[in-house]
């Protein structure tokens, strides 16, 4: 855990104001786009803090990465190993066979969730513009496929869990999930595969009262996760 005050923030540096540059902000052009906070904090200020967790580099330059705060300044390995510490015992399964954009999404919202691990099912390349280099703090682990996916699962004592809608799914908001679980997300559109479908327990569908057949999958990935959070951190029982 780092010392250093969030608040405090490195000076303002001097703005030199160019030719024909209005020197008065409020005589600003009206389609003057709005200057946007920076993300982090800069350079630390004082003596440097002590603690192999620090990274002088950081420490240096500022550090402007997507981090909690008490993770300011911390080296990227430190940052996992503490992570590592606190994970839950939840894991969260994609199956990717058709290149699905939402599967960086999905990993995103396991990082929220510190789940224990990410798995994906299928291909090796997944796409990870969503993800927002969030993969960089989970444990990622790759299945060719389903059934070297499921074999893993019991070998590790893990309930299999499609979340999907069909005809004979379970309601999440009824169903006890069990602490030690994965929880299997399909591919937008085709959902989860027949042959996840049947390797699983259960299949959970999410309960909707608009027009729309379902929410996509990067959507329910994140309600799904937080029934868990709510079960298992908050002690909620449906």
């Amino acid at each position: 855990m780092t010392s250093h005050d969030p608040s405090a923030t490195p000076p303002a540096q001097p703005h030199a104001v160019g030719q024909g540059e209005a020197q008065d902000a409020n005589t600003a052009p009206d389609d003057a786009a709005p200057s946007q906070p920076e993300v982090g904090l800069g350079p630390w200020e004082g003596e440097w803090p002590a603690g192999e967790h620090f990274d002088p580099e950081l420490l240096e330059n500022g550090d402007r990465r997507n981090v909690l705060d008490e993770f300011r300044y911390w080296r990227h390995e430190a940052i996992v190993a503490q992570l590592d510490t606190r994970r839950h015992p939840l894991h969260v399964a994609i199956e990717n066979w058709q290149h699905d954009l939402n599967i960086g999404t999905v990993v995103r919202t396991a990082n929220a969730f510190n789940a224990a691990q990410v798995h994906i099912v299928g291909r090796r390349r997944w796409n990870r513009r969503g993800a927002m280099v969030t993969d960089k703090y989970l444990h990622v682990r790759h299945h060719p496929t389903v059934e070297d996916f499921v074999a893993w699962a019991h070998g590790e004592g893990l309930v299999v869990l499609g979340v999907d809608i069909f005809p004979d799914s379970v309601p999440l908001e009824t169903y006890e999930l069990p602490e030690r679980c994965v929880m299997v997300f399909g591919q937008e559109g085709p959902g989860l595969s027949e042959e996840m479908r049947a390797a699983a327990k259960a299949t959970l569908s999410i309960a909707q009262y608009g027009s729309t057949r379902s929410i996509n999958a990067a959507s329910a990935a994140a309600v799904a996760m937080h029934a868990w959070i709510r079960r298992w951190e908050f002690g909620q029982r449906v």
